[in-house]
């Protein structure tokens, strides 16, 4: 094992180890979730000690807390009980190991992550934002309690051990065949369109790479086409307590490709879009980030079949513009200028590690 997370409790009694921190969602089934906890029970007394996996949405900041208003909904919580011992799982090998690294007086723990939930995505802060970023996460709590789950036991942050951990997709094996658009537009003084064309090779591309978008365009017009302007926008919708949608551009750049009267133009244009170009805009859907490790625009949000979106929290999308540009000219002047456009799907994600390896 390369590396073992670990977290104890301010009171020293409890400390949690989990082998990883990344839970892949193979759409069908997750990983689950396997963790010890190591006990010093010296200070214990009756309390018993608890694990929790809870699957929230925040949609605030810590200090609106202060006002008594709820920032924390959970969209799915589970509870073991591992103290005295209730909860017995079958031991995998990730167990074994992380009960060699704990030493004696650890207690094994598993969880099913069901397959209906969101994967871990937050929303990039602004610069003056505090507290923990907006989004889905996943948290893992091993706890001191009387009772499992008492809403009017307070629990206290010393007797806690929390690890964040992500859910995560990656894309699929399968590949499908690419989206295509077309237009045809016609403008005022003139008897002929311009017809624009616009194709992706395929429909899934990964993070970071390089996306040439196939375009024709056919200026049966006395106007002229000036430039051609690409933008991917992704859209944000937040389906869990409100109906909020965010579409927010994360690319844009202008080719200085001009198509003359009853000319013709066919090419390919790459675009790459990054977050390393959109780092200051706020509201940004990034893939879950753990405690001080950078991340990338948000994966494309996969729906299973037979799940209600509400369950998954926040969806996101991206599409492709393609604008030309199109020059009005005579008397008329900007009143007969206009742009063509069209519009294709894109996904974005992640491959499969191994997939990673082989290219």
């Amino acid at each position: 094992m390369a590396k073992v997370f670990k977290k104890t409790s301010g009171n020293g009694g409890l400390t949690l180890y989990l082998g990883k921190r990344d839970y892949v969602d193979h759409v069908s089934s997750v990983d689950q979730v396997d963790g010890v906890v190591k006990l010093d029970t010296a200070n214990f007394g009756d309390r018993k000690v608890f694990v929790q996996l809870a699957c929230a949405f925040r949609y605030g900041s810590d200090d609106l807390d202060v006002m008594g208003l709820c920032f924390r909904k959970d969209i799915w919580i589970q509870h073991v009980q591992i103290y005295p011992e209730d909860h017995k799982p079958a031991l995998s090998a990730m167990h074994d190991t992380l009960m060699k690294k704990a030493g004696d007086n650890s207690y094994p723990f598993t969880f099913e992550i069901a397959n209906n939930l969101p994967c871990s995505v937050s929303l990039q802060p602004g610069p003056d934002d505090k507290g923990k970023a907006c989004g889905v996460d996943f948290e893992v709590k091993a706890y001191l309690a009387n009772v499992k789950c008492d809403p009017n036991e307070t629990i206290e942050k010393k007797d806690t051990a929390r690890l964040i951990i992500r859910k995560i997709q990656y894309a699929p094996s399968q590949v499908g065949a690419g989206p295509k658009a077309d237009v045809c537009k016609s403008f005022m003084m003139s008897d002929k369109p311009v017809h624009l064309e616009a194709s992706l090779e395929k429909d899934l591309y990964f993070h970071g790479e390089s996306i040439p978008i196939k375009m024709k365009v056919n200026n049966e017009s006395n106007k002229t086409v000036k430039k051609i302007k690409v933008t991917v926008e992704q859209t944000t919708d937040i389906v869990l307590y409100s109906a909020d949608k965010y579409t927010k551009c994360v690319f844009t750049k202008e080719f200085g490709e001009t198509v003359e009267p009853s000319g013709t133009f066919e090419n390919t244009l790459s675009i790459v879009p990054m977050l390393t170009d959109n780092k200051e805009k706020r509201g940004l859907a990034l893939d879950g980030r753990l405690k001080d490790e950078d991340t990338n625009l948000a994966s494309t949000t996969i729906m299973p079949e037979g799940v209600e979106k509400e369950m998954l929290g926040i969806l996101v999308s991206y599409k492709v513009k393609i604008n030309l540009m199109v020059a009005g000219g005579g008397l008329l002047g900007g009143l007969t200028s206009s742009d063509v456009s069209v519009e294709v799907p894109l996904m974005l994600m992640h491959p499969k590690p191994e997939e990673r390896t082989s290219a």
